[in-house]
């Protein structure tokens, strides 16, 4: 599942220049059995299968022995939310596991021998933490230095400093009778920041009130 999206864009370059390094391992390949059993039906009964406490936990072990600075997160829905403020709190990390569950989840000493915290990409159930590894691995790589061509860039991203992206426009200048803003053609980059700022208040305003309000109150001089 990871070649696709770990061998594509932004994650490649950065891999292919050692910006990063990924390692991917397989929890099957420290089961204690001939057929690679990695799951088990749960204690007290119930639907649904368990992973194994022994498979996941050697995982684990096998890429945190030698990086006691490693920082083990299991991917859940039962997890706090992933945000920019975490991407950016997990990049400045010399380590990151990232543990994917399936099935109905592991078994819970897992959690108390092998993993520091969980985390949620939303409020929603998926196959396994595949998906959320892939979603996570992603927005960290992207904020490392060198990962992006300009890491200014990164900068101008939605969520960066509370509100949404404000809109983008590249040439022709119009198309089917809608003109790009002249103040992005006017070369006054005072005015063409302000205007960026505002268009980003009302678009976080409009789509985010969440997300505006709690910027609004850091920041009160600013109004949509």
């Amino acid at each position: 599942m990871f070649d696709g999206p770990f061998t594509e864009s932004i994650i490649k370059r950065a891999v292919d220049a050692e910006v990063c390094e990924i390692e991917i391992v397989d929890i099957r390949d420290f089961t204690h059995d001939k057929h690679n059993t990695a799951d088990d039906t749960p204690y007290g009964g119930g639907c649904g299968m368990v992973m194994k406490v022994e498979p996941v936990v050697e995982a684990v072990e096998s890429v945190t022995k030698d990086s006691p600075d490693a920082r083990v997160i299991y991917l859940s829905p039962q997890g706090p939310r992933f945000t920019q403020n975490k991407a950016r709190e997990l990049a400045a990390l010399p380590h990151l596991v990232l543990l994917c569950g399936h099935y109905e989840g592991i078994d819970e000493r897992a959690f108390e021998l092998a993993v520091h915290e969980e985390l949620s990409i939303g409020d929603y159930v998926l196959t396994g933490g595949e998906l959320p590894a892939m979603v996570v691995a992603d927005s960290v790589i992207r904020l490392l230095p060198g990962a992006v061509g300009n890491d200014a860039s990164v900068q101008n991203d939605s969520f960066w400093n509370g509100l949404l992206d404000c809109p983008h426009y590249t040439r022709p200048e119009e198309y089917r009778g809608l003109r790009v803003p002249g103040v992005l053609l006017s070369g006054h980059h005072a005015k063409i920041d302000e205007w960026r700022h505002q268009q980003a208040l009302e678009k976080t305003h409009r789509i985010r009130p969440d997300l505006y309000e709690t910027y609004h109150s850091t920041d009160p001089q600013d109004e949509a």
